[in-house]
């Protein structure tokens, strides 16, 4: 079987890696560098219990199953790449700085908790002897030990090597001008004007997917949600942090090379890159007010990417309109997040033709049947 994917980000990385695995001959394409979109701005938090909210219960579903596989997704990874995915353990602290941001937090908590979630309220000197450098006025936190961490821009690469080792075609700087399609059916994808031929085309551009064309089906509702970030220096011998921190209005992860990741803004503005003084302000504000010895650390990077947000902020996976043509796109947030269950299901419905009952409720004819019920 030939396949074709657009995107050599995580998500078009591991599917070429497991399909070509599996005997397909796999080209994938990508209009810059393989992992150099969201892959490479992101912070690999694998938070699916800190982040669960009311409404998005059946995106929980799917992000605890994901959160599952990932430590063997990893050590496959690593096995078939003899690269290390940075893959720690250490679980994720969630902090209140005043009563209200306790209030809300225990909020959350009691829905969490409603749901089985392994999540804990601590005091705040509880939270302190897990983060001693926290800031002295705490009202609490949530200590969620299941939510980790991987290395996004080392997961990247290892796949990368793991797609090429398995026989996959990386074809980087080959902007797809459009799906080809004749009799209703996905034939393969145009590249600067040659088209490259392909029983199935498998659509993982992120936050690019709704400029691909791709007639005679509607774009896709994807839509490019900016966010700049940045990253100081630790002593990696005496971090500042171990776990993971979210406190209001920010996250922060700590590598351990001793980079420390901040994110990150939220802003609709299209793909503008622009790294502003008011977003990294702020990025440095809320950081500081949970650890205020982050003022001693050096900038080491700063950098803004594009989360791919659909119209419900879920992913779209699955099965298109057209037929051979198969969407694994709109992963917002959570592209690291979800990349074990998106690569098992994708490669499972392009091998076996079965939609896997996780991913069901993910298709993009969600937002027809919508449309039709307004």
């Amino acid at each position: 079987m030939r396949v074709a994917i657009i995107g050599a980000g995580v998500i078009g990385l591991a599917i070429g890696w497991r399909l070509a695995q599996a005997g397909c001959k796999v080209e994938l394409f990508d209009a810059g560098l393989a992992g150099s979109g969201a892959s490479h701005a992101a912070a690999g938090m694998l938070a699916a219990c800190a982040e669960a909210e009311p409404g998005e219960e059946g995106l929980l579903t799917l992000n605890r199953a994901s959160q599952t596989l990932w430590p063997a997704f990893a050590a496959d990874l690593e096995a078939a790449s003899g690269m290390n995915v940075g893959l720690r353990e250490e679980g994720t602290l969630v902090v209140a700085l005043t009563a209200d941001d306790a209030a809300k937090l225990r909020h959350q908590h009691a829905f969490q908790k409603s749901l089985g979630l392994p999540v804990e309220w601590l005091t705040a000197a509880e939270a302190r002897r897990k983060e001693p450098h926290l800031a002295t006025k705490l009202a609490g936190a949530l200590w969620c030990p299941q939510d980790h961490q991987a290395d996004n821009r080392q997961t990247a690469a290892a796949l990368k090597v793991a797609a090429l080792k398995a026989g996959a075609v990386l074809h980087e700087h080959a902007k797809v001008e459009r799906v080809e399609t004749r009799d209703g059916k996905a034939r393969g994808v145009v590249v600067a004007g040659v088209l490259h031929p392909a029983d199935t085309v498998i659509l993982a551009a992120g936050a690019w997917s709704r400029g691909v064309t791709i007639a005679p089906a509607a774009p896709l509702p994807v839509r490019p949600i900016k966010g700049q970030m940045l990253a100081l220096r630790m002593d990696p011998a005496a971090p500042l942090l171990t776990h993971v921190l979210w406190g209001p209005g920010t996250y922060m992860v700590p590598r351990k090379d001793g980079r420390l990741i901040i994110g990150a803004t939220v802003e609709e503005k299209g793909f503008d890159t622009d790294i502003t003084a008011g977003g990294q302000l702020a990025l440095l504000t809320h950081a500081w007010r949970c650890v205020p010895t982050i003022e001693e650390l050096t900038i080491i990077e700063q950098w803004v990417g594009f989360r791919p947000g659909s119209r419900d902020d879920a992913p779209i996976l699955g099965a298109s309109e057209v037929e051979g043509l198969i969407h694994a796109t709109g992963h917002h947030r959570n592209g690291i997040l979800l990349l074990p269950v998106t690569t098992s299901t994708i490669c499972a419905l392009v091998l076996d033709g079965r939609t896997d009952p996780l991913i069901a409720p993910f298709g993009a004819e969600r937002f027809a049947s919508r449309a039709a019920a307004e």
